[in-house]
């Protein structure tokens, strides 16, 4: 009732934010809220919370009514180090962050 995600290209700070929206709540809601929210967060856990239903109903037959988000987890991933040149020959670093995000699933 596990589902993994890394390498995503969204700042875990991102990332966080939409996960504390749906954690803890009933799998039929999460679903519902994830996917009208306007983030890029929301379209990205919406899949990772799918794929745990799936692997939750055709791997241990669970019922999909019965099952709520029990922990979602953003962990921070290898940044992407790229830069801006800019004037007198000097660089600007820019961040490209990426996330790791685990979502597991129980039964009330």
């Amino acid at each position: 009732m596990k589902s993994n995600c890394k390498y995503i290209r969204i700042s875990p700070r991102k990332a966080n934010l939409i996960a504390d929206l749906v954690r803890g709540k009933n799998v039929e809601e999460a679903i519902s809220l994830l996917k009208f929210l306007p983030k890029k967060a929301a379209d990205i856990l919406y899949k990772i919370v799918l794929s745990a239903v799936a692997n939750a109903e055709n791997n241990l037959k669970l019922d999909r009514k019965t099952l709520y988000i029990k922990t979602i987890v953003v962990n921070k991933a290898p940044t992407l180090k790229r830069g801006q040149p800019v004037s007198r020959g000097r660089w600007h670093p820019i961040k490209k962050r990426n996330s790791h995000i685990t979502v597991e699933l129980a039964t009330r």
